[in-house]
Formats: C-alpha cells, structure tokens, sequence
C-alpha cells in the first residue's frame, strides 16, 4: 500500500495519444505458471529445456504446443491428452507455489485509470482465472474484462479491430512473451515487456534481440514518467525505433530515473542458460 499513496500523492498526467491499455494475465497480472510447468513436464520425460524449444512453445494455441511437446518428449498421446497432463502438473506446481496476484497490479490498475486508459486483461487461459485472483480489481477494467486469446493467438489486431475500435498507434500492450512482441513490432504496436524471473528462462534475452525499447523487472517498474514516455513514443510513431538498449539502475531510490528518451532496461534479471534435467 506503501507504493499505492506514493503515487496518490500527485495526480500523474493523463496520456495524450495512448487510448487502450492490454495487460497479459499469466506472466505479468499473475506470476507465470507456464514457463516452470513446462519445465517440471519435460524434466520428467528427458528431455532438455532449451532456448528453441521455449520460443516454439511459448504464447501458442494450447493445440500447437501440446502438439509441439507430445513430439518433442516422444509420448504417443494426443494434443488434449498432453494439455490435461499439463494441468495435473500445474495442480502440483501450484500446491507448493500458492498463486497470487503480481506485485503492483493494484497500483498500476489505479494509475491508468487516472491517466485515463481504457484497460483490458488478455490471454491464453480460460477466464475462470481472471474472475478468481482479479475479480476484486473488476472495476478498474473496460468491458469485457478479459478477453481469452487462445483461439486468436496472438490477438493483438482482435483485441484492437475487433473488440475495439482503435488504431494500432493508439494502443500499449504489457505482456511477458517475446513472441507476442515480434507480433507487435510488426504491427508498430506500443510494447512493454515483462520477463519472467523464472531462473531457466530465456525471455528477456529474446526481448533484447526483437528490439524491445522498454523491460522491466516487475509491474512496480511501470510508473507514470515510463507511462508518458511510452505515451510520446506512440505519438511520435518511434516505439520501435531503432536503439542500442540502455541498462538502468534497478534501485526502489532510483526508479523511474532515466536518460533523455532512450529504451528502458530495469534489472538484469536471470542469466539464461540451457538446463539439463536431472540424471
């Protein structure tokens, strides 16, 4: 709450471009369960977690990567076999990693209500998820809510066209899968990035290389000096300009610190590696 009456202090400016606000659910509004799940589900089958094997499967139809790790681990089973394996072991996972809402949901809900965003949830799970651990924030979202991207993977021009009726330039989205950012480059979409801190993971690397101007280590990070320049990039048309990436200090004293308008890199995160699963 701390963080919370900070940034009540002083109403933060209302953004003059940006209009819609889309924040991923699995990864960024909740810690992310997929990338170590997936981890657990290989390990036991042998079978190397590996930087390729994580860009293929991350942010896909549930169909293409159950598909994609039946092949890989060799199991005779089908797509729907291995996405109900997958969750018994998510079941697991989350008996020993209780699941909570992300650090800073709640002030970030609150800061782009005052800024004025129109702010919708997005993803790949069913929406059971969002009504559990966001139903208490439901009052800070446009309609309707959460918007489940299975089916439209990755659902950036749904969300924008379909749902809504913006231009591309008029919207940010928030999500922690490099693949969703190549998706949203292409489209010159504004992006944030937000790497999982999982220690086997290999998102932010992957972000760096795309060209993402802006990652950040956690949801505190997203403050309003980030927001308006986020804000001035989008109207500008420079979201996806091309930089060499600035590292910034990741300090609570120093945060939303920066130099002139270059890219945004807070914490270094984990080191990617390739991991091995246990003999």
């Amino acid at each position: 709450m701390e963080h919370l009456r900070r940034r009540n202090s002083l109403m933060p400016n209302r953004f003059q471009h940006l209009e819609l606000v889309c924040l991923n659910i699995d990864g960024v509004l909740l810690p992310d369960t997929f990338s170590p799940v997936v981890h657990r589900f290989l390990s036991r089958f042998g079978v190397e977690y590996t930087s390729l094997l994580e860009r293929l499967i991350l942010s896909q139809p549930r169909m293409v990567s159950a598909s994609i790790l039946a092949s890989v681990a060799g199991l005779p089973w089908t797509w729907q076999q291995v996405v109900d394996e997958y969750f018994a072991e998510r079941d697991r996972y989350l008996a020993d990693h209780p699941l909570t809402v992300s650090p800073g949901t709640a002030e970030l809900l609150t800061l782009l209500r005052d800024k004025g965003a129109v702010t919708i949830c997005y993803g790949g799970m069913d929406r059971d998820s969002f009504d559990t651990y966001l139903g208490e924030y439901r009052h800070l979202f446009a309609e309707p809510g959460y918007i489940t991207t299975d089916r439209i993977r990755p659902g950036i021009k749904e969300i924008v066209t379909e749902y809504f009726d913006y231009r591309y330039d008029q919207v940010l989205f928030v999500d922690d899968v490099n693949r969703f950012a190549e998706f949203a480059k292409h489209l010159d979409v504004a992006f944030i990035g937000v790497p999982s801190s999982f220690e086997y993971g290999f998102q932010r690397e992957h972000m760096r290389r795309t060209g993402v101007r802006h990652i950040v280590d956690t949801l505190l990070d997203i403050d309003d000096a980030l927001l308006d320049q986020v804000d001035r990039e989008a109207a500008a048309g420079t979201v996806w300009a091309e930089h060499v990436p600035q590292e910034h200090p990741d300090q609570r004293g120093q945060r939303g610190a920066r130099q002139g308008n270059g890219p945004t890199v807070r914490g270094d995160g984990p080191q990617p590696r390739t991991v091995r699963p246990p003999s």
